[in-house]
């Protein structure tokens, strides 16, 4: 095995020095056999750099694919591994050596500073390729730790707008998961309170909802989109497919009310025109018509709740999510809130409030989960805010 080593690192410094010669001759004109390995150095680096750059960029891709290919190799399970090949524990250490030779070569063999403006050009393009790579890596190896047998996928209703398939999400360093096994559907024009005390699981839903997060077994599906398979590009319309407001409002302190509400719209790339229209109209049915040129400093916690919820509403989503939307809020206010929520639900858009407003979940009568350290431990139509205990 070292023997042979030795013979491919070898092989590969005497192309290195044949191409070298290579270079110093088409910069002067001679034969390649002619030149000495100094006289060739001295050469190429006399030479002029107009024809390196696509040499330096060849190169170094050469470079860095076989690195990959090297890495990707030991990635493999045994399986797949070539028949007849002896498993070796110093094998990852004398493929990290090959390749510090191999750079090595490549240092000596391109112009200063030529080979390390490819290699930083090429790593600048694969970095966050290489990162998501990564991430999977560490997803399945968590999925191989799970106990028990894989699950069957639940096959859900088609007017499910939001469907959670035997879902579980481990936070790295956390021994126990975030969610377990959950398996829930939401279906269109659907009115769920999700509950549980902090620390149950709920934020980890609304994160893996929005996409911030990605489950570690199980399927999300959300409308048409499969959140366990969706691209990065497409998260953006993903987002856009869903209002959201949140318990700190989030609203844009230097601009007026109409301007926030409006930002939703320029997301989306509407019109001036539809802007002019749809912009009053959603402060309309939130109660601030008169107040669209307020900076947001100087409205109550009641009024900005309103002027976060016309943002989520102004482009009309499918689904609106409300992630403690009362938490700031006096009792007045929440009444509001919670009622302009309903009249939305009424006119079609399917709403899921994630809260541990005890009061508000027992007045309203709707369907009701109940999440206890990561568990589903119910799910009841027209439901009351349950004892966990």
């Amino acid at each position: 095995m070292k023997n042979r080593e030795l013979i491919e690192d070898s092989e590969e410094l005497r192309a290195a020095v044949a191409d070298l010669k290579e270079k110093a001759s088409r910069a002067e004109g001679v034969s390649p056999d002619t030149l000495s390995l100094d006289s060739a150095s001295a050469s190429l680096d006399t030479a002029s750099l107009d024809m390196i750059p696509e040499d330096v960029e060849q190169a170094a891709e050469d470079a860095a694919y076989t690195i990959d290919e090297e890495d990707d190799m030991y990635d493999k399970p045994e399986a797949e591994q070539a028949d007849g090949d002896e498993e070796d524990p110093h094998d990852w250490e004398r493929n990290i050596k090959k390749s510090e030779i191999f750079e090595k070569t490549l240092r000596e063999t391109l112009p200063e500073g030529g080979e390390a403006s490819a290699i930083t050009k090429i790593n600048e393009r694969e970095r966050e390729q290489r990162k998501a790579e990564l991430q999977e890596r560490e997803d399945e190896k968590i999925r191989k730790k799970l106990p028990g047998k894989k699950h069957k996928r639940n096959k859900f209703s088609d007017d499910s707008v939001i469907t959670f398939d035997h879902v579980t999400k481990y936070y790295e360093h956390k021994t126990a998961p975030a969610l377990n096994d959950v398996s829930l559907s939401i279906k269109k024009g659907e009115f769920v309170f999700i509950v549980g005390e902090s620390g149950s699981g709920k934020s980890t839903l609304i994160r893996l909802l929005l996409r911030e997060l990605k489950p570690t077994e199980g399927e999300i599906r959300v409308g048409e989109f499969n959140l366990s398979k969706l691209r990065r590009g497409k998260v953006p319309k993903l987002r856009r497919s869903m209002g959201v407001v949140f318990q700190d409002f989030r609203l844009l302190s230097d601009r007026n009310v109409y301007d926030n509400v409006a930002f939703a719209q320029r997301i989306v790339e509407a019109s001036p025109r539809e802007m002019r229209k749809n912009v009053p109209e959603i402060l309309g049915k939130v109660g601030l018509a008169g107040k669209y040129r307020a900076r947001t400093g100087e409205l109550s916690g009641g009024e900005q709740q309103r002027v976060a919820l016309a943002r989520a509403l102004v482009n009309r989503p499918a689904i609106l999510l409300a992630d403690e939307p009362t938490g700031n809020l006096d009792p007045k206010n929440t009444v509001e809130i919670m009622e302009l929520l309903e009249q939305i639900n009424r006119e079609g858009t399917t709403v899921v409030v994630v809260t541990h407003n005890e009061k508000t979940v027992n007045d309203m009568h709707h369907r009701v989960i109940t999440i206890k350290k990561g568990v589903v431990v119910s799910d009841i139509e027209e439901g009351k805010y349950a004892d966990e205990d």
